[in-house]
């Protein structure tokens, strides 16, 4: 039935020119040939569509038959493949252009994993010969086909294994080699463009196409470093010594600069001025920042394009620029984001000298802005790999950092930080430099000490050296920054001498001990008490209830703990006392240094 219809209608338009084709013409043709290639009449429908009489009617109507025909070629089982495979290639040949990048594109849309690779790698090259035959008109199509191809791409989930991607078991890799085949031709054509405009100047008409076509390619090169290439961890040579995802990030980065695009300016863009965009794009759509960062991380971690980069920029100057892109990795959640900004911050950092990062800087929102997000890295992130590795590159940022530089990021901290673990460690780092001023001794010439000793140190005591809630502070939250506090002031008794008073600390001493200690004592002996009852308490209600295994609840500060049991409770509130006395035990440590200092 359906062989008859479609034989009837091509036989019915061989008399009529391509103008007269009527919408039912269309329809029958459409539904009846699709019919006969489903039910596997695919070899009399070749013989219609290689017909020399039926080929107005081929070009007109034949992209109509892609759907099954793709169907049938992505299976490859059907007894009919070499038919249908024939039928496919002279309907590429014979169809228009705009029609055929329809029909294909309509085809590329798929949801299964396996499913997109195959027709990714089938429907690539016709659409790349299809969007060759536009000539001059090919740019926003090739934008269209890019942007459908991509978001096709996006569906694969991610190799995250050495094996994976050598296996190449989510077809990634595959794909993403096709898509580079696929893209050359049209990189070629860009590149002669920008020749063809450095060499004289470009005519009113040949202009806007080559503007857009170069547009069109920068656009794919931004997407694709924010997916796949942000979002996947390439692997270095000496790990995989092939790997399929390292060669593409390095083509994108080759594309780049064969269309003009200077990856050294777009590296540095927040700092360099960019080129005017003529009218296309916005800068900020045209760049989007993530994509940006990506190629950061790719040039300084993964060392891609490093040949392109003039000596001339300073590892300063590098910090500068880079810490835009690690002040947007960091600022995520997603933790494929934060591990590579740690490692783009940490990699810009070694380069650096120490105690060679001025004051000034600071004065950059940036450098701000990263201490504050390698906090929340350092608290709040789940990995604990990320953690570590955080705080290890917050100790390399403050050693890059001279002596004003640093107090005046320590006092930031202590005032932004808002955890105990955290301003712990500040405090800890300012007893270090207390120190090395006190020995007269840093790495870089030109730093003075005096920004760790005397009347400038004074003001940063008294921020360190206080409770956040007087008496009422809760000593287990602020353990950290309570023990670190109590061994600055027990380091500074000792090192410094009441005749030298180099720190200042023992006319500042009195005060110290009105805002600090006494509140400290009072706090403890509070704490204690009330840890003391609670754990007399829980002790007697034990010995009532000595038959039945009671489940208690517990909250520290405002975070409730997982239910425990009536030991582990008991545990718990020794575990208590037992740091209460430790706290006083140093308190009366620093008494008694004080006392015999005080008397010598």
């Amino acid at each position: 039935m359906a062989l008859e219809q479609l034989s009837d209608v091509v036989q019915r338009c061989q008399a009529l020119p391509e103008d007269s084709y009527t919408t039912e013409d269309h329809d029958v043709f459409t539904i009846s040939g699709r019919t006969c290639i489903e039910e596997g009449n695919s070899a009399q429908v070749l013989s219609i569509v290689l017909d020399e009489k039926n080929q107005d009617i081929v070009r007109c109507m034949g992209w109509n038959l892609l759907p099954p025909l793709i169907q049938v070629l992505l299976k490859k089982e059907d007894k009919k493949l070499s038919h249908c495979l024939a039928i496919f290639n002279h309907v590429l040949q014979t169809c228009r252009p705009k029609e055929l990048l329809i029909g294909l594109l309509e085809q590329l849309e798929q949801d299964d994993p396996d499913t997109i690779a195959t027709s990714l790698h089938l429907l690539l090259n016709p659409l790349q010969k299809v969007l060759l035959c536009l000539g001059s008109r090919k740019a926003s199509s090739l934008g269209m086909t890019l942007s459908s191809v991509l978001d096709q791409v996006a569906k694969l989930p991610l190799p995250h294994t050495k094996e994976q991607e050598e296996d190449d078991v989510f077809s990634l890799c595959r794909c993403c080699t096709d898509l580079i085949d696929f893209v050359k031709p049209f990189v070629l054509e860009a590149r002669q463009n920008v020749l063809n405009t450095e060499a004289q100047n470009e005519s009113e008409q040949g202009g806007d196409n080559e503007d857009e076509l170069q547009t069109e390619l920068l656009k794919f090169c931004m997407k694709t470093l924010r997916h796949p290439l942000l979002e996947v961890q390439l692997k270095d040579p000496d790990t995989l010594a092939v790997s399929p995802l390292r060669n593409f990030a390095t083509e994108i980065l080759n594309i780049l600069s064969a269309i003009g695009e200077s990856v050294p300016s777009l590296v540095y863009q927040p700092l360099l001025k960019r080129k005017q965009v003529p009218g296309f794009l916005e800068e900020e759509v045209c760049y989007p920042k993530e994509s940006l960062a990506s190629l950061a991380h790719l040039v300084f971690v993964h060392h891609l394009a490093a040949d392109t980069f003039p000596s001339v920029f300073s590892p300063v100057f590098c910090l500068r620029s880079n810490m835009e892109h690690i002040c947007l990795l960091l600022s995520r959640t997603e933790e494929f984001r934060i591990q590579k900004g740690l490692e783009l911050y940490e990699k810009s950092l070694v380069r650096v000298e120490d105690c060679s990062l001025h004051a000034d800087l600071l004065e950059i929102k940036t450098f701000l802005t990263v201490p504050q997000n390698m906090v929340k890295v350092m608290t709040i992130c789940p990995r604990h790999d990320l953690r570590t590795r955080g705080l290890k590159v917050l100790q390399l940022s403050i050693d890059k950092f001279d002596t004003e530089a640093k107090y005046n990021l320590f006092q930031y901290m202590l005032k932004t930080s808002n955890h105990s673990g955290v301003e712990g460690y500040v405090i800890k780092n300012i007893k270090n430099q207390i120190d090395m001023a006190l020995q007269s001794v840093c790495p870089q010439p030109g730093n003075s000490n005096a920004w760790f000793v005397g009347a400038h140190l004074l003001p940063l005591l008294r921020k360190v050296l206080r409770l956040p809630d007087g008496p009422e502070t809760d000593l287990l939250h602020y353990l950290d920054r309570v023990m670190e506090s109590l061994n600055l002031l027990r380091y500074l008794v000792i090192r410094d001498k009441v005749t030298d008073n180099q720190t200042g600390i023992w006319t500042e001493l009195y005060k110290i001990e009105d805002t600090f200690l006494k509140p400290l004592r009072v706090g403890v002996n509070m704490s204690r008490a009330h840890y003391e009852r609670e754990l007399h308490n829980t002790m007697a209600t034990n010995r009532a209830k000595a038959k039945e295994e009671s489940v208690l609840s517990v909250s520290v500060g405002d975070e409730k703990l997982p239910n425990m049991t009536s030991e582990s409770q008991i545990q718990a509130l020794h575990s208590a006392l037992h740091t209460f006395d430790m706290i006083e035990s140093v308190l009366v440590r620093i008494e008694e240094l004080t006392e015999v200092k005080e008397n010598l």
